[in-house]
């Protein structure tokens, strides 16, 4: 098998509030797609980001979302000044940086970069 593409579900509790909240912690335009009622796409390149509204499940462990960037370290500062929650970066020298960036209803999203 072989993926055409990636979408990764997020579960949230108030849909028009999360859009909102991703669009400004990840710098996003509007939903590219709005399939049906309670749910909201964006298409971040090599994968889709869908969030659907399911109060029940949202912040529940379970979710794994980790995002390659150039700079967490950079991206960590960003989000702090922003206000947002955030785990402190750990540096596993010459293999990678990494943190996780806590959304409104707890979901945490790993933000990495390879060292090495």
């Amino acid at each position: 098998m072989q993926a055409k593409a990636v979408t990764v579900g997020i579960p949230v509790r108030d849909l028009e509030r999360a859009v909102a909240w991703y669009r400004s912690a990840l710098e996003l335009g509007e939903p590219n797609l709005r399939p049906m009622d309670g749910l909201a796409e964006f298409n971040l390149g090599p994968f889709w980001l869908q969030l659907a509204l399911a109060p029940e499940l949202a912040g529940i462990a379970g979710i794994s979302v980790n995002i390659s960037v150039d700079d967490a370290t950079a991206e960590h500062r960003r989000f702090t000044e922003m206000g947002l929650q955030v785990t402190p970066v750990q540096r596993f020298e010459g293999v990678v940086e990494f943190f996780e960036l806590i959304d409104l209803d707890g979901n945490a999203i790993g933000f990495v970069t390879e060292l090495g």
